[in-house]
């Protein structure tokens, strides 16, 4: 079962639910090491990087209890070690995680180089900067992992130089609600599932202000406590589906799918013709959206970015591919994170997309275009991607194989079942 075979033409209709957040709930999991009380999380999404975590998690001798329906018992009450099995940390980037929490209950770990998706350089540096600003001592040993280690954490400054990193905010913080007097992180990350885990951290009795914002103040404290926490939705699965539906010509309505973080999102979207309607926690896509790519006040081609939050998600940039190629006019895609983004986007080509991949960073795409499946099939080369290509056998005529999906599920629960609850023809073989 490593493929999605997809006959497209068939517009969505219907009711899903969002799932959790798939990045809050790789960084509320590990939180949950912080106190030796039990702590249970609900909404927590069905996917191959969360069971990962979970299983690393169970391998240091932690008790991970599903309750049903999506919720877990988490009970830290002892950590047998803070080495990572090398094999499991290795598969997802989530697992460098791990080391705000462990340092902060054992004083030590060692965990190999983190996986994830191959999407360009991903530096760990403002990772492991956070950790030192703390008094932790680094060191990479043999170019394949890291060992870390503190006598005590010690509340400090720390900007983030580079970047707004959303897991580097988020390791540092984990580490800093208990270490020793006031640490103050500036140019932090802010994004939902930041807020998500700071939220939570204070429910378990930490001290954070700022939340929300590029500047997280937190005192730190002796203990936590134990919780239990709902996490949100997951913006970038609410994304992809409202992709899917227009690109399909459908409609749904999407429950549960917390819609306040959706307004840049929105923003972007309206510039491709595509519309929604909000009812309580609820989104409601309408159909038969005639798609058209807005130009700017001086007629030029527009060029859409991601930006670190409240900007446009730089995850849904593969999203925004497709429904370039299925709207009226030209849009040039600019993802200056990650320069390996847009390297799907030969597999259009000879689906009928028109497209000129302009350099690694950018992509230049002339919509309207009819499309075809691919006889040879597709590969889907990580998760954004193949959700991506996914959009385009929905949308394309005919037959359209796409392997490797195990990239997709890594971010995407039972993205099969749901597309197949609203109508699509998708079969996991």
């Amino acid at each position: 079962m490593n493929q999605f075979v997809i006959e497209g033409g068939t517009p969505l209709h219907g009711t899903i639910r969002a799932s959790g957040n798939k990045n809050a709930a790789l960084k509320l999991l590990p939180a949950c090491l912080l106190t030796s009380e039990p702590v249970v999380l609900h909404n927590v999404p069905d996917i191959e990087d969360v069971q990962i975590m979970m299983e690393i998690m169970a391998a240091i001798g932690v008790s991970v209890e599903p309750l049903g329906d999506h919720s877990w018992r988490i009970h830290a009450r002892e950590i047998e070690t803070s080495v990572l099995p090398a094999e499991l940390a290795s598969r997802i980037r989530a697992s460098f995680v791990l080391s705000g929490p462990l340092l902060a209950r054992m004083g030590q770990i060692t965990l190999p180089l983190p996986g994830g998706d191959r999407i360009g350089g991903r530096p760990l540096d403002t990772h492991v900067q956070g950790l030192q600003a703390l008094g932790v001592k680094a060191a990479f040993e043999n170019g394949s992992k890291f060992h870390m280690q503190t006598q005590h954490l010690q509340g400090a400054g720390y900007l983030l130089q580079t970047e707004q990193s959303v897991t580097a905010t988020e390791n540092t913080v984990m580490a800093a609600v208990l270490a020793q007097g006031e640490t103050i992180i500036d140019n932090a990350a802010c994004e939902p599932h930041v807020q998500d885990l700071c939220r939570m951290l204070c429910q378990m009795g930490a001290k954070i202000e700022g939340i929300g914002t590029n500047r997280l103040i937190i005192q730190g404290v002796s203990s936590l406590s134990g919780t239990e926490y709902r996490i949100g939705a997951d913006f970038m699965e609410v994304g992809s589906f409202i992709g899917a539906t227009v690109v399909t010509g459908g409609s749904i309505r999407i429950e549960q799918a917390d819609p306040q973080h959706l307004n840049m999102i929105r923003l972007v979207y309206e510039r491709f013709g595509v519309r929604w309607e909000v009812e309580g926690e609820d989104i409601i896509v309408p159909a038969d959206q005639e798609m058209h790519i807005s130009t700017t006040l001086a007629g030029r081609v527009p060029e859409i970015k991601p930006m670190p939050w409240p900007g446009f998600p730089p995850d849904l940039m593969s999203i925004l591919v497709i429904m370039g190629t299925q709207a009226a006019g030209s849009v040039l895609l600019h993802d200056w994170m990650y320069e390996s983004r847009f390297f799907f986007t030969d597999k259009l080509l000879f689906m009928g997309a028109n497209i000129v991949l302009c350099d690694p960073h950018r992509v230049l795409i002339q919509g309207k275009s009819k499309l075809y499946a691919n006889p040879a099939g597709v590969t889907s080369p990580d998760i954004r991607a193949g959700m991506a290509m996914v959009l385009a056998a929905l949308c394309a005529e005919g037959q359209t194989t796409i392997s490797n999906i195990h990239q997709i599920d890594r971010g995407y629960e039972r993205i099969d079942l749901k597309l197949a609850a609203l109508g699509g023809r998708i079969e996991r073989r």
